[in-house]
């Protein structure tokens, strides 16, 4: 019988193929979080010693010492149950790495939610760093695509039927646009994400009581040696940094939502018109090509919400250090930065693989036997009949076409009124796509 596999760093997940594998999938593991916290604490008393409340020394031994090679997770996880947090524990061990002469200087003045609020951070800073570059391959491949099929025409639905003729060239445009979207909100998210420090009760006062003459002074430093930006109050239960990460996440997952919900409508079997490459398989039905990289993408889109909304009630915090709405962020957190990651991993994935089938699209914009374009006519029309006529005339020619089996431009072509018009371009779809080609156009001018 195997045993429970451990606290680590693995990437993996049975039952998240989602974010499996993904470099948001190692930037939010244990091992990570581990890291983390020695980062957050190292980096304090390098912080202390840069402002002279602590000795050189004092600093190089606790970074020496902070290695997450030499702390065993497991037993730091079991032992967090004691206090509600991971902290605690590694700060007795980290102390004891260090040894007695500089141990006194492993987390002096700082509290918990410091250093696990801080850590946080820099996980969130490193996950959106390895995000961000799957963004932009992903607007990279929805440009090409966009600026290939400019003039594609295909059917634009509403409601799930046939409306008025698009391109697929500003249907991508559009996907770009959100993918662009969703990397400035992230961009300006990781560009603000702060440390941490404020002492017990976010007075700064225990760093005063060991000798700062200007305790504000602190974070800056703290900021520095990080690379995370110094807030301009602590924010134990002003809670803006996470609810800002949540939007953003969320927002990213949703955006790339839209593209795969669109990529499952059009990949249908009765579609058709475009379909991933390199599809998944079926373990029962060997013909099956299936859509996975849309599905694991909206998969991760449905989930974002719900755990953003998690952090955005974990914003009512009581006192100067809440319980319980501190410690419902953790998990949603870390869930939220791997689904974000492993959907623009897969976004970037299909993306580059995704095959577009215009023939079929041109195909299908005659399933309405010519209606699609009614719109049209009804404004081309109402000169010549006026238009009480032309509506009448359009809407018994609409059911006729059913009845019939006929075509519009094969109804309009016995109206006596009509006969001198050319009705093969008035109902022809391709030749009424608006101003997609110019819309394409405009939105491909974004970098």
């Amino acid at each position: 019988m195997t045993s429970p596999e451990e606290p680590g760093d693995t990437g993996t997940s049975l039952l998240a193929p989602g974010w499996t594998g993904s470099p948001a999938a190692s930037a939010t593991g244990d091992r990570a979080y581990l890291r983390a916290l020695l980062d957050a604490e190292a980096a304090l008393t390098r912080a202390q010693a840069a402002l002279g409340l602590a000795p050189a020394e004092a600093a190089d031994a606790v970074s020496g010492a902070a290695d997450p090679g030499s702390f065993d997770m497991h037993a730091l996880a079991e032992r967090a149950r004691a206090g509600g947090n991971p902290v605690i524990p590694l700060v007795a061990d980290l102390t004891e790495a260090v040894g007695t002469e500089y141990g006194p200087y492993v987390h002096r003045g700082a509290t918990s939610q410091d250093i696990l609020d801080t850590a946080a951070m820099l996980v969130a800073a490193r996950t959106l760093d390895v995000l961000l570059p799957d963004l932009t391959r992903t607007e990279r491949a929805l440009a090409a695509l966009a600026a290939e099929h400019r003039d594609t025409p295909m059917p634009g639905r509403t409601l799930t039927q046939h409306a008025v003729p698009t391109t697929f060239g500003l249907k991508a445009a559009g996907w770009r646009a959100l993918v662009l979207d969703a990397r400035d909100r992230v961009t300006a998210v990781r560009d603000a994400l702060p440390v941490q420090l404020g002492g017990a009760a976010g007075t700064l006062a225990a760093f005063g009581a060991y000798g700062a003459p200007d305790p504000t002074a602190l974070p800056a430093a703290y900021a520095r040696e990080l690379g995370l930006r110094a807030p301009l109050l602590p924010w134990h239960t002003l809670r803006t940094p996470v609810a800002d990460l949540a939007g953003a996440l969320a927002f990213t997952a949703g955006a790339l939502g839209k593209i795969a919900a669109d990529v499952l409508a059009l990949s249908r079997t009765e579609n058709g018109e475009v379909f991933e490459g390199g599809a998944g398989g079926s373990s029962a039905m060997p013909h099956k090509a299936n859509p996975v990289r849309s599905t694991l993408i909206a998969a991760a889109a449905r989930r974002a919400p719900q755990l953003a909304a998690v952090l955005y009630g974990s914003m009512t915090a009581e006192d100067e250090r809440p319980a319980g709405a501190w410690h419902a962020e953790w998990e949603p957190l870390r869930d939220l930065l791997r689904l974000a990651g492993g959907a623009a991993r897969d976004a970037a994935e299909l993306a580059e693989g995704l095959r577009v089938r215009p023939g079929v699209m041109r195909g299908h914009l005659g399933l309405t036997r010519g209606l699609i374009v009614s719109e049209r006519l009804a404004a081309e029309l109402t000169p010549v009949l006026g238009r009480s006529r032309a509506g009448s005339l359009l809407t018994e020619l609409a059911a006729r076409t059913y009845t019939e089996d006929r075509t519009l431009g094969e109804l309009l072509a016995e109206v006596p009124e009509l006969r001198g018009l050319d009705l093969d371009a008035l109902t022809d779809p391709a030749r009424y796509t608006g101003s997609a080609g110019a819309l394409t156009d405009r939105a491909l001018e974004r970098r």
